[in-house]
């Protein structure tokens, strides 16, 4: 597969960026699952360059703490672990906080009126749940609000971040079902907030302490026995 064919070829990147960001995508999405081998020649092979790009993208994949590199074994896909996990959230919860906080400002409506939306979407899946599509659109929710944030830094960060998450675990609600109505719920909220022009201190705390109930609920559920997705209808019977 040729760079333009992978829908990152551009001028303005360098091949390393390119090798960086291809390969990046593919642990994200899990096309290269964890302890996946990353054999550089046929990297550089599938985007018709050297190896030389390739080694550096797989450097910073490994600063990135998505790639492992072992003597005499060379590069694979990171193994998946419950502490990196817990940290990973941990960070997005504080990252994407002060993202969302900064982006308020540069929300307009039409921002707003997506991001209620997708969540509308969200909870119609309620029903019949399906954690993947659910997790799917939490994340386009999620980047509808923090997109705007004029800190092009945050924003890398907080992406890198979520892929980290991606990799780590295909689905929070796979564990924990009970978590999404409260999440949606959550969702509706922080938009609220934003609509009403709350303080930014308001909105971060707000999306802050959102992340911070899912991790919770995640590590309280590797304590106890998993609930049933029935749970998630019966707690919509409670809420009518």
């Amino acid at each position: 597969m040729k760079t333009e064919q992978a829908g990152i070829g551009s001028p303005s990147l360098s091949k390393a960026e390119i090798a960086y960001r291809w390969i990046r995508e593919r642990v994200a999405d899990q096309t290269y699952q964890p302890g996946h081998k990353l054999v550089l020649a046929q990297i550089a092979l599938e985007l018709d360059t050297s190896v030389v790009p390739v080694r550096e993208a797989i450097r910073r994949l490994e600063a990135d703490g998505l790639v492992t590199f072992e003597r005499n074994v060379g590069a694979r896909v990171a193994m998946v672990d419950q502490g990196s996990y817990t940290q990973s959230m941990e960070t997005v919860a504080i990252l994407e906080a002060a993202a969302v906080a900064q982006a308020q400002s540069r929300l307009g409506a039409d921002d707003l009126d997506a991001a209620e939306q997708i969540n509308n979407r969200m909870r119609a899946l309620l029903d019949d749940f399906d954690p993947a599509e659910f997790t799917r659109l939490n994340h386009e929710f999620h980047e509808t609000l923090y997109r705007r944030c004029p800190n092009e830094r945050l924003c890398t960060l907080v992406e890198l971040e979520w892929d980290r998450l991606n990799h780590l675990r295909d689905s929070t609600f796979s564990f924990v079902p009970e978590r999404a109505l409260e999440s949606v719920e959550e969702h509706s909220r922080i938009v609220a907030l934003i609509r009403a022009r709350a303080s930014a201190q308001e909105v971060e705390r707000a999306v802050r302490e959102h992340r911070s109930a899912t991790l919770r609920s995640f590590q309280n559920s590797q304590t106890t026995t998993a609930p049933s997705t029935d749970l998630i209808a019966d707690s919509r019977k409670d809420k009518s």
